[in-house]
């Protein structure tokens, strides 16, 4: 099923995600797709309260602002510590496939933390392009994954239920809203 020489590892770490039923569901979704196409699936540690105390005093930053720096730099750290201690010579993020995310931000954030380790290259691929979005959406829908409607931190769910909100629409329910489900009006 894979149409790359590059042998992928996914590391599953992102301790920012809220709460942790979000964290479970998003987890969950993502093993079952590696277990599906044969691709090893690693479960770092759901590491909270460093995420928290990482991103103290930037509770009020908006999105793409210095706490997705922050949070960003501390899943990198994390992910480049682990490669470069179990011989991965390059790493990369699925982070940069969102129109919502600053690709410059996230390249500056794996770069800085692969800057740490000799060998160690972070890959800043264009996701986005040569329909890569359109391609995630696709793959999204027939494997029915669960949608994710925020980025997960729980200042991203307060600051996106507050849009919508005032928007007039309903607040996030987790765990209700799937790829390929009709909505209904």
């Amino acid at each position: 099923m894979l149409h790359s020489s590059i042998q992928p590892t996914v590391f599953f770490y992102n301790p920012n995600i809220h709460p942790k039923r979000e964290y479970e569901l998003r987890k969950s979704e993502d093993k079952r797709y590696c277990d599906k196409i044969g691709v090893e699936h690693l479960d770092a540690d759901y590491d909270v309260e460093n995420w928290f105390e990482r991103v103290r005093g930037l509770e009020w930053e908006p999105e793409r602002g210095a706490r997705c720096t922050a949070c960003f730099d501390m899943r990198f750290e994390r992910t480049a510590l682990y490669a470069h201690e179990n011989g991965y010579n390059l790493f990369s993020s699925s982070l940069g496939i969102s129109r919502w995310k600053n690709m410059e931000q996230i390249n500056g954030c794996g770069e800085r933390a692969a800057a740490r380790y000799k060998d160690l290259t972070y890959w800043t691929y264009n996701w986005r392009k040569a329909g890569g979005s359109q391609r995630m959406i696709e793959i999204s829908k027939q494997e029915g994954f669960y949608q994710q409607e925020y980025c997960g931190c729980v200042y991203s769910l307060r600051d996106t239920n507050k849009w919508r909100v005032a928007k007039g629409r309903e607040k996030i329910a987790i765990g209700e809203k799937f790829y390929g489900q009709e909505i209904e009006a």
